[in-house]
């Protein structure tokens, strides 16, 4: 397995960019520009990966670090469940995985831990495995599925951004009812694309990226290291001041998604 573990307020790479291969999966970085009045980075990420499947998770805090730090955590204190669930033969059973998440976060433990922490974290965690991906979405961060047959549907993003949705000080797992979204979504046949951020990708000066077709021609599935690498560059041009998480990896599907029945070549 090949992993990182990171939180911004250990390295906070602001007015640097960086960008890694962890295996197979592209990790880009950018703390913002601290000519824009940056003065720390609140992003958080995790990856994690056999040849079997990819787990990967995207933070973004405010007020401070605190709920990020606590979030990646709490997940690496369960990694040891979730590579069970993660690692079972044959398909993924996604509702146990959810199951899982949700009761981690439901904890009492984890429930008390946030409430004595200062500022609250959006989280998006994506896993794929065999020809599915699945999502599980609190808040603001995005998730991205970019393949030629929903490209000609401009269908682009599997998640929904809200804005009102967070984990920490202000926590959705302490409502009477906990608000997130989840999904599952079957890859295509061919290269698909997969491709999280955090916001200050769409939200950096001028919008460039906000419109997704934008960010689907700045993007080469077979120079994933160029392509991010430009858009980091571009945003720090731009003089963004918000921190900028990306993970991005392509996985070829041999087998035929569905198709309509009245489907004619």
């Amino acid at each position: 397995m090949n992993n990182i573990s990171w939180v911004g307020s250990e390295k906070d790479f602001i007015d640097e960019r960086d960008f890694r291969w962890i295996n197979r999966m592209a990790v880009g970085r950018f703390g913002g520009n601290s000519s824009a009045g940056q003065t720390k980075n609140e992003d958080a990420c995790i990856v994690w990966q056999t040849e079997e499947w990819e787990f990967a998770a995207i933070l973004d805090a405010h007020k401070s670090a605190e709920s990020a730090e606590l979030v990646i955590r709490t997940i690496e204190h369960n990694k040891e469940a979730l590579l069970q669930i993660l690692s079972l033969k044959g398909n993924l059973d996604f509702m146990q995985l959810e199951g899982k998440l949700l009761e981690i976060f439901l904890c009492e433990d984890f429930l008390d831990a946030c409430r004595n922490v200062t500022g609250e974290t959006a989280c998006l965690m994506v896993v794929r495995k065999g020809n599915y991906i699945w999502w599980f979405s609190v808040g603001d961060c995005l998730v991205y599925l970019i393949h030629p047959d929903l490209i000609a549907m401009k269908q682009y993003q599997l998640n929904q951004r809200q804005f009102y949705e967070w984990v920490g000080q202000v926590n959705t797992f302490e409502k009477a009812v906990p608000c997130y979204s989840s999904g599952t979504r079957e890859l295509r046949k061919g290269v698909n694309l997969i491709f999280m951020t955090t916001d200050g990708l769409v939200e950096c000066p001028g919008e460039p990226y906000l419109n997704p077709q934008n960010l689907v021609e700045a993007l080469d599935e077979k120079n994933l290291d160029e392509s991010i690498s430009q858009l980091l560059i571009d945003i720090e041009s731009r003089n963004v001041r918000d921190s900028t998480t990306i993970i991005s990896w392509a996985i070829e599907v041999g087998e035929e998604g569905s198709i309509p029945s009245d489907f004619k070549d």
